[in-house]
């Protein structure tokens, strides 16, 4: 185990997870995956039978809405984007996985498949860490807060991947009016494996607060968002080829960066189920 030395992150070396994993050894990662809440694997030649082994140790299969599989999977995704691509870099916002369902994933497993010799770094910010350090003015006024969640700003019909987008994008995104259903989930909540506290989610699939008015909410926000993304918080992951990364949505936002124009970047994706997220 080599921690990042920042904010969150490590690596982990010695395993194999091109074979089944002994139940000890899956204990041990998800010690090390509660503590550091993103974990890299480097070296591990994988397949998409191997990701969703590894996945399943960790708990059921999430649900990816408006994303298809690749084919042949049910819970297989690509995250892609050819080297001719010029439509907006998807998922570039910080944002916490699928966070605006009813009981969002506890965490993501991406695995490499072609990497850009250049950008396409990974970034995640500490929302432990972000409470933790957080003025106490600004926590009072979050404290019993809920958030209302929606996918609409993204995955409507007329989102950032709606219909205009999809002639321009290499992913195969299905946008939807199920978009526009919203869901409430606490703004500070205890992790429901560690008891920890922490911020979840933020701006993007927060669309406003439960019973406050929209301008107050919006300004309310808006302040615990660059408050959140701080980068005394942050982990820069740098990709390298066979490489498995997986990260605690409860725990971390993320998002992607670019810097590989004109380059291939293709990863394969699952998620891992959660539980419904607990008020403090």
């Amino acid at each position: 185990m080599i921690p990042s030395g920042q904010a969150c992150g490590a690596a982990v070396t010695g395993v194999d997870l091109s074979s089944p994993l002994d139940a000890t050894t899956v204990a041990e990662i998800r010690d090390a995956w509660l503590e550091h809440h993103v974990l890299s694997f480097p070296n591990q030649p994988m397949s998409d039978d191997d990701l969703e082994r590894f996945t399943l140790y960790f708990g059921p299969f999430g649900d990816d809405p408006y994303i298809a599989p690749i084919e042949g999977r049910t819970n297989v995704i690509a995250v892609e984007r050819t080297a001719d691509e010029t439509g907006t870099l998807f998922a570039e916002n910080w944002h916490s996985d699928w966070s605006f369902q009813e009981t969002p994933p506890s965490g993501t497993c991406l695995r490499s498949v072609v990497v850009p010799p250049t950008g396409g770094d990974t970034l995640y910010t500490n929302q432990h860490a972000a409470l933790d350090a957080m003025p106490a003015a600004l926590r009072d006024r979050l404290e019993g807060l809920l958030a209302i969640h929606s996918a609409r700003g993204g995955y409507a019909p007329d989102g950032t991947y709606g219909d205009d987008d999809i002639a321009d994008r290499s992913m195969d995104i299905r946008p939807s009016d199920s978009a526009m259903a919203t869901q409430l989930h606490p703004i500070i909540r205890a992790h429901p494996e560690t008891g920890r506290l922490g911020v979840f989610s933020t701006i993007g699939y927060i669309i406003g607060i439960d019973g406050m008015a929209d301008d107050e909410a919006r300004e309310l926000l808006f302040e615990l968002y660059n408050w959140q993304i701080r980068e005394e918080f942050h982990y820069r992951h740098v990709w390298e080829p066979d490489m498995l990364v997986m990260w605690d949505n409860r725990s971390v936002l993320h998002r992607a960066t670019a810097g590989y124009e004109g380059h291939h970047r293709l990863l394969h994706r699952t998620t891992i189920g959660g539980q419904l997220p607990a008020a403090v």
